[in-house]
């Protein structure tokens, strides 16, 4: 060993002593304080911010059936859903929020037309709520495209587009969902169909000779679907436990309103909407389904407007 090696060595033995014989001449109060800047600075976050793994329900189930948790992947796949929309707060209180303000209407529609409550958190996970396009065109709130809209009896135009008009779209993917059920007589299928459509999931179960959803391997988009929406289902009933605390007058509320039947051309809806106490932004949010700041009605069709009803 040379030299300066040696004195190297004997030089960090003299540096490091002094600092320990330092650090035990210190007070007791400037040992504690070095002790908490330490422990702070290993936490990047609030002292008080937690992420606590999710104790994942021993029972769920979509419109009365089962999910069969005791199936490993199964249990996984739900725990991935919970925790996600668990922790994406923003996006659950959302939910929650316009959940107050349409799940009224879409309750209504699916108890008068035999369709389970559940399917009401299949139209939150599909749109939010929201009057939103897909990628693969679409639209409304329960996302329904034009092929099957017009299928099923919507009017679909440049000028009208009953996509976007809640109570009709609802009343459509009622009928969608029971010719779901009666080729499957199955909810949890009934749904899956919704997403990637009957014929899809009737390849697939004949092609993997199951009969289960759950036993079925499906694109990541449907796989995930039921759970998503099952998580919500369980969130939006049990808010508290999931850490989500907020008061009534927090939620978005639906103002009165009533119903305007009319059966001619509206050549501008900008002024036929000054004519009742509103601007035209204010109509089209109540009337989304029309498209355009005109309503074409040749046919003398009769058509039902939402308008304010002031207190």
């Amino acid at each position: 060993m040379t030299k300066i090696n040696k004195f190297t060595i004997i030089l960090s033995i003299v540096v490091i002593s002094g600092i320990l014989i330092r650090a035990t001449q210190l007070p007791k109060s400037e040992i504690s304080n070095v002790k908490a800047v330490l422990k702070k600075e290993q936490k990047n976050v609030a002292d008080n911010y937690e992420i606590k793994a999710l104790e994942i329900p021993k029972y769920l189930s979509f419109a009365n059936e089962r999910v069969p948790l005791e199936i490993q992947d199964v249990y996984e796949r739900m725990d991935r859903e919970l925790l996600v929309n668990t922790y994406w707060q923003s996006n659950a209180l959302l939910y929650m929020k316009r959940a107050n303000k349409y799940f009224p209407v879409i309750e209504r529609i699916l108890a008068e037309n035999g369709i389970p409550n559940d399917f009401k958190y299949l139209a939150l996970i599909e749109s939010g709520l929201m009057n939103v396009t897909s990628p693969a065109g679409a639209k409304g709130v329960w996302q329904i495209l034009k092929g099957t809209g017009k299928e099923f009896g919507l009017e679909i135009n440049a000028n009208i587009d009953e996509r976007y008009h809640l109570e009709k779209s609802t009343k459509v993917a009622c009928d969608y969902l029971k010719k779901a059920y009666s080729k499957f007589n199955n909810w949890t299928l009934a749904a899956a169909a919704y997403n990637s459509g009957r014929a899809g999931i009737i390849r697939k179960l004949s092609s993997q000779k199951v009969n289960s959803f759950y036993d079925l391997l499906l694109t990541e988009e449907t796989s995930r679907y039921i759970f998503r929406i099952i998580a919500a289902k369980e969130i939006l009933t049990y808010p508290k436990k999931y850490g989500f605390i907020y008061d009534y007058k927090n939620l978005y509320h639906n103002k009165p309103t009533y119903i305007v039947k009319v059966d001619t051309t509206i050549t501008n809806i900008t002024n036929f909407a000054s004519r009742y106490g509103m601007n035209y932004k204010e109509f089209k949010i109540l009337n989304p389904w029309l498209r355009e700041n005109k309503l074409n009605n040749l046919t003398r069709k009769k058509y039902e407007i939402k308008l304010p009803a002031y207190e």
